[in-house]
Order: C-alpha cells, then sequence, then structure tokens
C-alpha cells in the first residue's frame, strides 16, 4: 500500500470510529475489536490491500511498537498515584514479578511439550505472551489518579512494570537459541547485566529523571508566571526520550526508566500540592476554566494563582495526560489494524490451545494461588486472573527478536503462534472486559452504599 493508500484507510476508520461511538458505548466489544475487523477486512482476505508479511514488516514495525508501548508506559506512570510503599502497589509487584515468571513458565513447557518445539522458541513465545499490555489493557487500568480501585491499580502497575521485567527473558530465549547447552559463562553475563543491573538501574534512572525534571519545570513555570502557556507536550516527548536514551546508555531497560519517570512525575504532583487527596489538575478546573492553555485566559488570570505550585503542577499533568492519551489511541488503532491486515498468513490453530490454557489456567491459577486472599476479594482476583490482555508490547517483542538473532527454524513458529494468540486476546477480552467490569462495578458500589 502507497503512503496516500494508508492515508486513505486509516482516516475511514477514524471517521468510522468517531462517528459510531456512541453505538459502540452500548456494545460489548472495545475500539480494538472493531480495529482487527477492519484490518481483516482489507487484507489478504478482503479488500487484498495489503500482501506483505510480517517478516518483510518487521525492521520498521520494532520502532512503531517501541514507541507505543514507551508513551503508553509514561502515561500508565503519571496516573499511580499512590506511594509506591501502599498496600495498592502489591498486587503490581506480584503480577509483574512471581505470577509472571509462572505464565512464562507455562507457556513455555505448553509450547515445549505439546507443540514440539524447541526450548528456545518456547521460551521466546512464553516470554513475549506473558506481559499484560499497556495498550490495550487501557479499559482495564485506572481511570484517573483518583482511581484506587485494586484491580485497576494492579493491572495498571502489572502493565508499567511487566513490560521491562519480560524483556530479559526475550534476551534469555535468543541466547538459548544460539548456545547448544546451557553455559555459566553466558548465563552468569545474563543473570547481572540483564537482572540485578538492567532492572532496578531502569527503575532508578526514569524515577530520579521524572522527579528532576518535574520539580525544575515547575519552579521554571512558577518563577516566570507561565503555568498556562508552556508547551508540557514538548515536556513529555523529552521526558520519554531521555529515560529511554539515558537507560540504553548504561545497559538499562528503557521501558521501565519511562514507566518508572512518569511515577516520579507523579510524586512531584503529589508534593506540589501538599499531599491534597484531589489531584492537582482537578484542582485548576475551576480556575482555568475552558480556556486552559489560551494567552488570553493566562492573562486573565490572577498572578497568584499562577504561580501557585498547584496550578502549574495541574496543567503540567492535564496537558501531558491528554496530549499523552491522544497518541496511545492513534497508535493502537494504527497497529491493531496492522495486525488485522496481516493475521492471514499467519494464522495457526495451535495457538488457540495455548490461548485457552494461558488465558483460562495458567495465568487465572497463578493469581489465585499468588495473590493473598487478605489482599483482593475472590471476585477481584478472578477478574485480574482473566484480565491479562495481550498485545503491541507481544508484537514489539516478537519484532525485536526477528531484528536481533531470530534463528531461521524458529522464526515461522514464533510469528506464527504469537500472532494468532494475541489475536485471540484481543477478541476474547475486546468482547468481554465491558461486560464484566460493569458487573463488578455495581457489585462494588452497593458493597460501598
Amino acid at each position: 500500500m502507497t503512503f496516500i493508500q494508508w492515508a486513505g484507510v486509516l482516516s475511514t476508520l477514524l471517521l468510522v470510529l468517531a462517528l459510531a461511538s456512541a453505538y459502540l458505548r452500548w456494545l460489548p466489544v472495545t475500539t480494538s475489536v472493531v480495529c482487527l475487523a477492519f484490518g481483516i477486512a482489507i487484507g489478504p482476505l478482503g479488500l487484498g490491500l495489503w500482501q506483505e508479511s510480517f517478516q518483510d514488516v518487521a525492521p520498521w514495525m520494532e520502532h512503531l511498537t517501541e514507541v507505543a508501548v514507551l508513551i503508553s508506559l509514561f502515561v500508565t506512570g503519571l496516573k499511580l498515584r499512590l506511594p509506591l510503599t501502599d498496600p495498592a502497589w502489591r498486587g503490581a509487584y506480584m503480577l509483574a514479578g512471581p505470577i509472571m515468571l509462572c505464565c512464562i513458565t507455562g507457556s513455555t513447557l505448553v509450547c515445549h511439550y505439546l507443540f514440539g518445539l524447541n526450548w528456545g522458541t518456547s521460551l521466546l513465545i512464553g516470554a513475549a505472551l506473558a506481559p499484560t499490555d499497556p495498550v490495550l489493557a487501557g479499559l482495564v487500568q485506572v481511570v484517573h489518579a483518583r482511581d484506587f480501585d485494586r484491580v485497576r491499580y494492579s493491572l495498571s502497575g502489572e502493565a508499567g512494570l511487566n513490560d521491562g521485567t519480560a524483556f530479559p527473558f526475550v534476551a534469555l530465549a535468543l541466547l538459548v537459541m544460539h548456545h547448544d547447552s546451557v553455559q555459566a559463562d553466558w548465563l552468569g553475563e545474563w543473570v547481572l547485566h540483564r537482572l540485578l543491573w538492567a532492572v532496578p538501574a531502569g527503575l532508578l534512572i526514569g524515577y530520579t529523571l521524572g522527579r528532576l525534571m518535574g520539580r525544575f519545570s515547575i519552579y521554571l513555570r512558577i518563577k516566570h508566571r507561565d503555568s498556562v502557556i508552556s508547551p508540557n507536550d514538548f515536556l513529555a516527548l523529552a521526558l520519554i526520550g531521555l529515560a529511554y536514551v539515558l537507560a540504553d546508555l548504561v545497559g538499562a531497560w528503557g521501558f521501565l526508566a519511562v514507566f518508572a519517570a512518569g511515577v516520579g512525575l507523579r510524586r512531584v504532583e503529589v508534593s506540589s500540592s501538599g499531599h491534597a487527596k484531589i489531584p492537582a489538575e482537578e484542582q485548576t478546573q475551576p480556575v482555568l476554566g475552558h480556556m486552559t492553555g489560551s494567552v488570553v485566559q493566562a492573562d486573565r488570570l490572577d498572578q497568584d494563582k499562577l504561580s501557585s505550585p498547584t496550578v502549574a503542577a495541574g496543567v503540567l499533568m492535564g496537558d501531558m495526560l491528554a496530549f499523552g492519551n491522544l497518541l496511545e489511541r492513534s497508535l493502537e488503532v494504527l497497529l491493531v489494524t496492522l495486525l488485522g491486515v496481516l493475521l492471514y498468513p499467519h494464522w495457526d490453530w495451535r495457538a488457540a490451545g495455548l490461548a485457552l490454557l494461558l488465558f483460562c489456567v495458567i495465568r487465572p491459577l497463578s493469581v489465585y494461588l499468588l495473590m493473598g486472599r487478605r489482599w483482593a476479594t475472590p471476585a477481584q482476583r478472578t477478574l485480574i486472573g482473566w484480565f491479562g490482555i495481550r498485545g503491541i508490547g507481544s508484537l514489539y517483542y516478537l519484532s525485536y527478536a526477528l531484528n536481533h538473532g531470530l534463528t531461521e527454524g524458529s522464526l515461522k513458529d514464533s510469528i506464527d503462534i504469537t500472532l494468532t494468540v494475541v489475536t485471540i486476546s484481543i477478541l476474547l477480552h475486546g468482547v468481554t472486559t465491558q461486560p464484566l467490569l460493569d458487573r463488578y462495578e455495581r457489585k462494588h458500589a452497593k458493597e460501598q452504599a
């Protein structure tokens, strides 16, 4: 497809989504399901506008999915307002740590013993499909900074953390493919570099950078009284880019750094607003009215209010969240449509069995066994176990593997099974997310009444 054709296709899809939003809101389907169906319709099974395979697009698909994940991770971090020691984070730590390891192990064993794949291929598929996706899991994540629901908070924290913690096992899978046996030299280097160094270093770099840039930017806005008219979207892109680059320069995981940068920036907002229960972006709405960001409104506002740390932090966070959400939704539409277009030559029926085992047995059982009863109710654990949505992150890991040493013998199985499981996840979770969440929220509201 030419650029003009793609522009026409995506414009048509965006128009459909915009005009049909009122109808989609009442249907048990997500936007991703619509985009997937649209992609299938213009692919080889439909209009035949696209004939390339995943191998052909992997070089630029890696970077496109990379950008989408980075933006989503940063926005997710911005929404998590509770201190890192708060009990609400415990679910996220469990999901991104031991529960994710159980999912990787379970999927690897299924691929090896049921499908007969070698250990390297099995581990790559397991690692690529283990993380809950930060892009497509938007409906089950926290809605705003005051949303402290245990289910949503756990899934949001998991989506932010496990895209980085799964990466070491993608790297391990590539190492296994290129070595006939496990040897202490390269395995020890992997543990030291990819786990013991890269994970904490990425978190520390991102969190520190987010706090420093947040404090400095708020200080400048207060000093120059330009809280309303500063280009906060530029600052968001700069923070994402710097966190990612700095982490990469020292061999740390950039995904973790970007997520931690969003969390660190949110902690600055909490401090600037005096640890108020209401986030600064909500406190500033009555002050700024409907003309936030305009020079005219800035001139009319009381200068004392413009120099308030709460106003500066509120405008900063509000602009970044709005900008990030817009980019995230746009890239989601593009990438899920691409998945639908690419799906036909890579469909693998074996993946249906893996998807059902992963979604209905491995993850739910891991959540049930490892997540304590005191922390979450049975209903909450059931929802958390089910909402392990796979998506853009898995596509990134697959693209990364293709461009960084995936062996020829593992190529077809890795692509076919991963793409098929992601598709099944979009369909299954897409038609069950809204009904299950509505039921949970109604029940939760009755219990709180």
